[in-house]
């Protein structure tokens, strides 16, 4: 895999934790366990674009008065939501 930053040969999918402001402003939420692609050459770790859209999803459409400060990013992924899909994504 190629990395998106300095686009070298070698980078990997790993986990990592990230920070994320809810829909509302409220307040954030760690994310662990957060899909990453990680680059042994430039020292980069981002999230690739489908799990930033997964995340920003999910947590549009669930209780996020439901969840702790912390949350895996499988038990996020988990969370019932409160409608099928996000409408206002064209």
């Amino acid at each position: 895999m190629n990395c998106l930053w300095c686009e070298a040969e070698g980078a990997k999918i790993e986990k990592n934790t990230v920070y994320w402001e809810l829909p509302d402003g409220t307040r954030s939420i760690e994310i662990t366990e957060t899909p990453c692609v990680k680059c042994e050459n430039c020292l980069m770790e981002y999230q690739e674009e489908d799990v930033i859209t997964n995340i920003e999803d999910q947590l549009l459409l669930i209780d996020t008065n439901k969840i702790d400060d912390s949350i895996s990013f499988h038990h996020l992924m988990k969370q019932p939501r409160l409608l099928k899909r996000n409408y206002f994504n064209f």
